[in-house]
């Protein structure tokens, strides 16, 4: 197991918020092509809805409906999430509403990461910018004086 995680490329996670528990399936096609292009594999797939009490339960791909069609990620399980970790994105969740958590490993990075590896490189932070704050920043550097930023 320990050279398994050696050769894999760096693990990520998302928690995508579903209002009123309204999946229309729309993305769906998009991430089965990132898998089947190697790009991403999915460890976990886990479907969990906040009740209005604010529990937070597991939901059943079958229990989904039918508008959204998820058969092709049954089995999308490791065992890495557990219950704590499905709370913990239950707590993110407006009540009412449903969420898919998805662990996925980054196989595009996985030659680098196992190439920094062998150099004795070890990753030190990881983070994501969201969208709005990246757009936040452009929007000061183009108001600030002198610092317009300029596109071909």
């Amino acid at each position: 197991m320990q050279q398994d995680i050696e050769d894999m490329g760096p693990v990520d996670y998302l928690i995508v918020e579903f209002p009123g528990s309204r999946m229309t399936g729309e993305g769906l096609p998009l991430l089965v092509d990132l898998v089947e292009r190697g790009v991403i594999r999915i460890l976990d797939l886990v479907f969990v809805r906040k009740d209005t009490d604010g529990s937070v339960v597991g939901v059943e791909l079958r229990e989904l409906g039918e508008e959204t069609e998820l058969t092709v990620f049954e089995g999308a399980s490791s065992g890495l999430l557990d219950q704590g970790d499905l709370d913990e994105a239950g707590a993110a969740l407006e009540p009412g509403n449903s969420a898919a958590v998805l662990v996925y490993e980054n196989v595009w990075a996985a030659p680098l990461a196992r190439a920094l590896r062998r150099g004795g490189a070890q990753m030190v932070a990881s983070g994501r910018i969201p969208a709005d704050a990246l757009l936040a920043s452009l929007d000061a550097v183009e108001a600030a004086p002198g610092g317009a930023v300029t596109t071909p």
